[in-house]
């Protein structure tokens, strides 16, 4: 490989933390020990705080003063949050990706749809979740807006960990659900290519009801009675 094809150590841990916080190797709220990731990456404190830095700017981590990082956490607030903003989050996402993608960006989204169907004929729960991930990674990027991104971001980290549930398709029902998410993909990128904002939007809708309803058989927190993307109630004098 040549020297500019390297992956630097940062990168590399970088990238490691990343991928076992969203297939859940890392479970939510586990404490990074600073010195057993020293060791494991050949880092020594500064680069790997730079990571963790990073990682937490991204929402996987959290950073506590004088007590360490963890992994970010995955509550009943957390998941309450998730499941009033994703509808509104990922719509307003799809809409600007039709509005700004460009032709390398589509040809990216194309590439990964396509490594996402051999993950589902072929590839393990963790393999479909990372695919998966990455293709709505890309959407982000697409949109390519400051202060959506972040909040993106911080949905995709979850749904990932979530979808290390319902990727592995326990009956033909369930089957048939992760076969009508490969084909909206293919629909949003229709819509994208098209420029289509309209179209993109509506199928952002149809995307989260198809994983909403397979969240909800397996951590659809019992306390919660608040319809899914229904805005809170605000109490009036």
């Amino acid at each position: 490989m040549p020297d500019s094809d390297r992956i630097s150590p940062k990168d590399a841990a970088y990238e490691a933390l990343k991928t076992a916080i969203l297939t859940l190797e890392m479970q939510p709220g586990a404490d990074l020990d600073e010195a057993s990731l020293c060791a494991e990456f050949g880092l020594s404190r500064t680069p790997l705080r730079e990571v963790l830095r990073r990682l937490a700017g991204e929402g996987y981590v959290d950073l506590r003063q004088n007590r360490g990082a963890r992994v970010s956490e995955m509550s009943h607030t957390t998941l309450r949050d998730f499941f009033l903003a994703a509808p509104m989050i990922y719509g307003a996402i799809l809409r600007l990706a039709a509005l700004n993608a460009r032709p390398a960006q589509i040809e990216a989204l194309k590439t990964t749809q396509a490594g996402f169907r051999a993950a589902l004929r072929q590839g393990s729960a963790r393999d479909r979740a990372l695919m998966n991930n990455r293709f709505h990674e890309i959407t982000g990027e697409m949109a390519g807006n400051v202060y959506l991104l972040p909040s993106f971001q911080r949905l995709l980290i979850d749904h990932a960990r979530i979808s290390m549930t319902f990727y592995r398709p326990r009956d033909e029902a369930m089957a048939r659900n992760v076969t009508e998410a490969a084909d909206q993909h293919d629909a949003i990128i229709a819509a994208i290519e098209a420029g289509d904002a309209d179209k993109a939007a509506a199928l952002a809708t149809q995307h989260w009801n198809l994983s909403r309803n397979q969240i909800e058989l397996f951590v659809m927190p019992g306390g919660l009675d608040l319809p899914l993307g229904a805005p809170p109630r605000i109490a009036t004098a």
